[in-house]
């Protein structure tokens, strides 16, 4: 039941820089505080042996899950795409709101990398979902959470 993870290229080695930094560094730093905190003694009632503890199962989880992602993952190099200007995974898009006009660029990326402040939204959102498959000139309903938003398409780029 292992499905494809899509991820731009940049978005997969951001994750791979995360891995890499929780196996050599965040690893050996859970390691020494617990045996740090197994020389004080009585384990039973050590608060810090129970954080260092938490710590390392949610750094052997999360390399758990990185590992499965990269293990699962279609990395995507937009620069690559030829989607004859269609909007797909990866691509970025120049939009205008046709209610005041305000224009934006988004690039569809995979969960793990949307971030709006970067203007990177997730394949799976509202606005995402309505790009795809559209080209530059068609209008597009957006259900956002003020209500339903129209927004024209101004270009679909691949970089």
């Amino acid at each position: 039941m292992n499905t494809s993870v899509p991820l731009t290229k940049y978005g997969a080695e951001l994750l791979k820089e995360e891995l890499h930094q929780l196996k050599t560094k965040e690893r050996r730093i859970v390691i020494d505080a617990i045996a740090e905190a197994r020389s004080h003694g009585d384990l039973s009632e050590n608060a810090e042996y129970d954080a260092a503890k938490e710590r390392q199962a949610f750094v052997e989880g999360r390399i758990a899950e990185l590992e499965g992602k990269l293990g699962a993952a279609q990395v995507i190099d937009p620069t690559t795409l030829d989607a004859e200007g269609r909007v797909v995974f990866a691509s970025t898009v120049d939009l205008e709101d046709l209610d005041n006009g305000t224009k934006v660029t988004y690039q569809i990326v995979g969960l793990d990398e949307a971030d709006l402040k970067l203007n990177k939204v997730s394949v799976t959102s509202p606005i995402a979902r309505a790009l795809i498959g559209k080209y530059a000139g068609d209008v597009v309903e957006v259900q956002a959470p003020s209500g339903p938003r129209e927004y024209e398409i101004l270009e679909v780029k691949y970089i």
